[in-house]
This record gives structure tokens, sequence and C-alpha cells, in this order.
């Protein structure tokens, strides 16, 4: 059956001429004449069988149905942009992996590392897009995910990369010449937290023995690298993954004001659906992975 779907031509022109409100700026950026992307237009409008610019003393403005219209097109055609050049990038690469990851597990602790990755499979490329939240891979693009949480995703088979300890952080400046502090001195200072975390410091002042602390005064950030840039900037103690900041403290920008441990029940997971579990490279991604992961782990979190 034949598509209902106007030229490719058409829809170029007419999202120009959206984003311009001109025919003449969108036909120099389209390196076409003015008259043929007003024809371009109106060949668009004429299929449609719906007026999509106002045409008044030579101005244009779009119509209502022409500022829907042009933001879904604008979308589409970007997202066949988008489609394009990761098809064209299989001319130079054995497979491609489209991997959703947690924004600052990626930063600090993936992509630190890929290049161990790349060394071994150089024919196998790894797309990184972030992802906080499940979902369901029959509604994207994704091969697998990098996950926090519990080990339960519907239609997919999850893998085991490791756990979590949270460890409480600060700048030298906010210790004021002192190198530790009690766990019930914490909550003097301003706690800063990770917004998906809202129970953290509850949790962990609680393991501490401090129960009668308000431990949810302080400022929200919804990235741990927001918290950690924040806690950086002496702006309060930072309840953070302990991995997520090896380097500051290696350098001493950061430090531990209390050497206790919050381990988390929960962990972080390779996931991916169950179809795609013969792919060859994400059988190398998986392994390389897991394999990371354990020296990882074996070097006590280093």
């Amino acid at each position: 059956m034949r598509r209902k779907i106007p030229s490719i031509e058409a829809l170029i022109a007419f999202e120009a001429a959206a984003r311009h409100l001109s025919f003449t700026r969108s036909a120099d950026e389209l390196a076409l004449t003015q008259s043929a992307v007003g024809r371009q237009v109106a060949i668009l409008e004429e299929y449609l069988g719906v007026a999509l610019f106002n045409r008044v003393k030579k101005r244009l403005s779009l119509t209502e149905v022409g500022q829907l219209y042009a933001k879904q097109v604008r979308e589409n055609l970007e997202r066949m942009e988008r489609d394009t050049q990761a098809a064209m990038a299989h001319r130079d690469a054995g497979g491609i992996l489209e991997l959703a990851v947690i924004p600052t597990f990626a930063t600090r602790w993936l992509i630190p590392r890929l290049p161990q990755f790349y060394g071994a499979h150089e024919n196998i490329v790894v797309n990184l897009a972030t992802r906080a939240e499940p979902f369901l891979f029959t509604d994207t693009q994704f091969d697998a995910a990098i996950h926090f949480g519990d080990p339960i995703w519907p239609g997919a088979i999850a893998k085991y990369l490791f756990g979590e300890e949270m460890t409480a952080v600060c700048s030298p400046r906010l210790m004021n010449g002192r190198s530790s502090l009690e766990p019930c001195e914490l909550p003097n200072f301003t706690l800063l937290h990770q917004s998906a975390r809202p129970d953290a410091w509850r949790q962990w002042l609680v393991q501490a023995g401090v129960h009668d602390a308000d431990s949810m005064k302080g400022q929200r950030y919804e990235l741990f690298s927001m918290l950690v840039e924040a806690a950086r900037a002496g702006l309060g103690i930072a309840l953070v993954p302990r991995f997520l900041v090896a380097h500051e403290l290696a350098t001493g920008e950061l430090i531990c004001p209390c050497d206790l441990l919050l381990q988390s029940e929960k962990g972080y997971y390779l996931v991916y659906p169950e179809h795609k579990q013969n792919s060859p490279w994400l059988q190398a991604f998986e392994a390389w992975l897991l394999s990371a992961a354990r020296w990882y782990v074996e070097r006590g979190g280093e």
C-alpha cells in the first residue's frame, strides 16, 4: 500500500520556511531560489488541503495547524537524520551497539574504561544515551542498558556488575582544619541530596546511630555529578557512591569526614532483551564489561 506522505523536498522547504518565516532566508539556507521554496510549500499545502501560512502584506506567519505541523515535521526530519547517520556508520564498523546508561555512571566509570574495550574490539561502535529509569526495549532503539536497581526488567536478561557503597564527602575547606567528624556532627552542616535518593541521608545517619537529626534539610540535585560539584564548591556534605568520587578523593579535592559506608541493597546491572542475547556485538561487550566489573571489585573499587 502506498503511504500518504508528501515529498521530502516539500517537507524540508516547509520546515525551513516555518523556522525563518521567510521564503528568502529559507532559500539561502537550502541553496534554492525563493520561488522554488514557495512552490514546494504550495505543493505541500495543496497535498494537505489546508493552509500552513498566513500571507498578509508579504509577511508570513504560521496558521494554527501550521505551527503544530512544523513542530512535528522538524522532529521527524531530525529523527530521520539521526537514523541515516547511524546507518552510514555501519560502513566503517563491524557492529553498532546502542546503549542506554545512567548519566554519572557513564561519565565517571564507563567512559574512562572504554579505551580498553576499543583496544580489543575496534570494529564495534558503542553509542551512549542517557536513561535514568527502566523502559521497554520494544519502544526504543536500544540494544542494552546499564541500570541501577533490582535485577527485574520485564522481557530482559540482567547481569550483575557490582554493588554500591555510599560515602559522605565534602571539601576540606568545610572542615576548618579538622580531618574528621563524628557522625552526630554532620547534621550541623548543610546536607546535599540526590533527588532520586531522598532517604539516603536518613539511612546513613540511622546506621551511624543518629536517630533524632533532621536528615531532609539541604539542597537537592538531579545528578550525582551535580552533587559532586556542589561538594567541591563547599556547599555542604554530599552522600555519593564512592566509585564516583575516586578521583577527587585521590587528589584531595574531596575528603571523607566519616569512614562509615552505607551499603545499598541494590546494584548495577547490564540488561538487554532476550532476543538480543545471541548478538556477537553484545556478547563481546558483555564479556568485556563483566570482566572490567570483576577487576574493579577485586581492586577494592579502584
